[in-house]
């Protein structure tokens, strides 16, 4: 008798709920918002893996403007996996970005340690490890330069943003730092921004990220400053492990490793001042 063949075609929105739950159940932590935000950013971004009329597998295959694609949400239902799906629909989401972004292709992704290997011989370079982390958050005096990104014109928050990440995303960015029960925090000293970064809620405790600053003294403060808005709370974030201060952050707040994926790219590695990455904004979109 043959085996049903395996339909792989663009995701609904209902379906990225799915997805997500899924992912939760995985022990991924999800923002309470991040279904909301990663479609708009992108509809055309999702991919669904189906058998049988049944979704059984997805993934984002989400492209800025053309410029870079981020492939995350790699996902098979539990009761689907060890039949070779997840190759099939892995191989066919890096074809569909790649087809989707101007050449040459560049395509970040951040993947789970023991799959490395395998992203290796579809083409992907090992860039680094981003090393989750988490913590109970504490209350902390709260510098004078600390203002919420409501108070900072946008274009400066979307020039800081995009001197830190491959592309533009201004549509993805303004509703990152609005998204209900987020806290986005800027440093502003001489009248210039100097760092921001967010805390959203997810479906336990909080997750900072991004959190891009120009050197430690201001990661610091802004670490701090967001702690302060949730004492007590669970909080994680992923810092890139290349990054010494950014690691000593988390040491010096007692934070304790949970979780880590391996930074990766197909194409050229992205130029970025990497001292000045303290957290990554999302394993899932870049």
């Amino acid at each position: 008798m043959d085996s049903p063949e395996l339909v792989i075609r663009n995701m609904q929105r209902d379906e990225l709920d799915i997805l997500v739950d899924w992912a939760a159940k995985e022990g991924w932590n999800p923002g309470l918002s991040d279904a909301e935000i990663f479609w708009a950013t992108d509809p055309e971004g999702f991919i669904a893996a189906e058998l049988e009329g049944v979704m059984v597998g997805g993934g984002s295959i989400v492209s800025y403007d053309g410029l870079f694609g981020f492939m995350g949400f790699f996902i098979i239902h539990p009761g689907h996996r060890g039949k070779g799906l997840g190759n099939t629909l892995w191989h066919a989401r890096l074809q569909r970005l790649a087809g989707r972004l101007q050449t040459p292709a560049v395509i970040g992704m951040d993947g789970v340690f023991d799959m490395q290997a395998y992203y290796a011989r579809g083409g992907f370079e090992f860039a680094g490890r981003d090393l989750r982390f988490e913590t109970s958050a504490r209350s902390f005096p709260v510098p004078m330069n600390i203002v919420t990104l409501a108070e900072v014109d946008f274009t400066a928050i979307e020039a800081y943003d995009r001197a830190h990440f491959p592309a533009p995303r201004s549509g993805f960015l303004q509703r990152w730092l609005t998204q209900p029960g987020a806290h986005a925090l800027g440093s502003v000293r001489d009248g210039q921004l100097a760092g921001f970064g967010v805390m959203r809620p997810c479906r336990n405790g909080y997750k900072i990220g991004p959190l891009f600053a120009d050197n430690p003294e201001i990661a610091e403060d802004l670490y701090r400053a967001l702690s302060s808005q949730a004492p007590g709370e669970t909080v994680y974030i992923d810092v890139p492990e290349g990054n010494h201060a950014a690691m000593q952050l988390a040491q010096r707040h007692g934070m304790q490793e949970v979780f880590g994926c391996a930074k990766m790219y197909y194409g050229s590695k992205p130029v970025l001042p990497e001292a000045e990455i303290f957290a990554v904004t999302t394993f899932e979109l870049g």
